[in-house]
């Protein structure tokens, strides 16, 4: 389990956020939805979601303790009577039947594991409910991924990484499409996204890599962990220079996942 830091992820997540608004686009919602939204970091998408849905209700889910006590406390129940907040891993979902729709976005990349996840989707879901889904597909971030690669085989940082194992899930439609399949889903559209993540400066690239390359930073001490952060920074600058724009842009690949449960 990696220690999120809640408040630096909001301030420092305006990429994510972006594409989630993006995602949700593609939900069609109804006002009496009950919907689910899987990694529901601080909040805000979540509590978008409620607004959408006046007549239904949102539940926003995190593992992250942080993460959910910063939801309850942007987004009170008091305030907020249709919209909560509950502790728990994505891997472990289980509302039988609850929800008209699933919602996810830059969470499940974080599950190498994604059948317990896809099991618990269905089980939550009414018959004939939906979900969309968006996470960290094959290829992405692969330029970020080589710089890493390279810096955790320095004699300096070697011994913090030697029984290292990559952490993530990045995962393509082949996979996808057979576990859907082997779980009666029907599918409606599971495909590779390309993505052009901007950073105005190194100061902002540090943030985001702070922030959330956490299965990295967290293998070095914490008094070696900002010179490890700049040294990933200034290498990938190096080897990637800023655009005409003067931003520092990262490749990235999402992996979108729109399905429905079968009617009962």
């Amino acid at each position: 389990m990696y220690q999120w830091n809640a408040k630096e992820y909001e301030s420092n997540s305006s990429n994510q956020k972006k594409w989630a608004m993006e995602l949700l686009s593609k939900l069609d919602l109804r006002e009496s939805d009950r919907v689910l939204d899987i990694g529901c970091g601080d909040g805000e998408i979540t509590a978008l979601i409620a607004r959408r849905v006046s007549k239904g209700f949102a539940v926003g889910i995190d593992s992250s303790s942080d993460m959910v006590e910063l939801a309850r406390n942007c987004y009170p129940l008091a305030k907020y009577p249709n919209l909560s907040f509950l502790l728990r891993d994505a891997t472990a979902i289980d509302f039988p039947e609850r929800f008209n729709a699933v919602f996810s976005n830059a969470c499940l990349h974080w599950v190498t594991d994604h059948m317990p996840v896809l099991e618990g989707i269905r089980r939550s879901l009414k018959p004939s409910g939906r979900m969309l889904l968006q996470m960290g597909g094959r290829g992405n971030a692969v330029l970020i991924l080589q710089t890493l690669d390279g810096i955790m085989k320095e004699d300096k940082w070697l011994g913090f990484f030697r029984d290292f194992a990559f952490p993530y899930g990045f995962y393509g439609p082949e996979e996808y499409c057979r576990w859907l399949e082997d779980l009666g889903f029907r599918i409606v559209r599971v495909e590779l996204v390309p993505k052009d993540m901007v950073h105005e400066g190194k100061k902002e690239l540090a943030a985001w890599i702070r922030t959330t390359w956490l299965p990295y930073t967290q293998r070095v001490p914490e008094l070696l962990r900002e010179e490890f952060v700049m040294e990933v920074v200034d290498r990938y600058c190096e080897e990637h220079p800023s655009g005409t724009d003067g931003g520092i842009h990262v490749s990235m690949v999402r992996l979108e996942v729109e399905a429905e449960k079968d009617r009962a």
